[in-house]
């Protein structure tokens, strides 16, 4: 038996808001040319994230944490605990947040 299997794309797919957020957000700063990282994958897309390097994202995981000293760092919309906010703030580093809302109310 054949299987005859497609896929439909909704027009109105795509980034949660959350997210949509968190891309805006990095894309003010790295369109003034200033340097930012962000605290893993700002999206779960390689595309989109290939695209935010081309334009200087430096992505980062939590063990690169304590050598980042008074630097711009992102948290993306997944939100982080406050152990991480504290070791971003100890490095006199910048924190932009950009929880989810929704995130934050969970």
């Amino acid at each position: 038996m054949k299987l005859n299997l497609t896929a439909e794309i909704d027009p109105r797919s795509g980034f949660c808001f959350g997210v949509v957020n968190a891309i805006e957000m990095a894309e003010k700063i790295l369109d003034n040319g200033d340097k930012l990282y962000c605290l893993g994958q700002i999206v779960h897309n390689d595309e989109e994230v290939s695209r935010l390097e081309q334009k200087g994202l430096i992505t980062v995981q939590k063990e690169d944490l304590q050598s980042l000293r008074n630097q711009t760092i992102l948290i993306r919309a997944h939100g982080e605990p406050p152990e991480t906010y504290r070791i971003l703030e100890e490095g006199g580093n910048t924190v932009i947040d950009a929880t989810c809302p929704i995130v934050i109310k969970l």
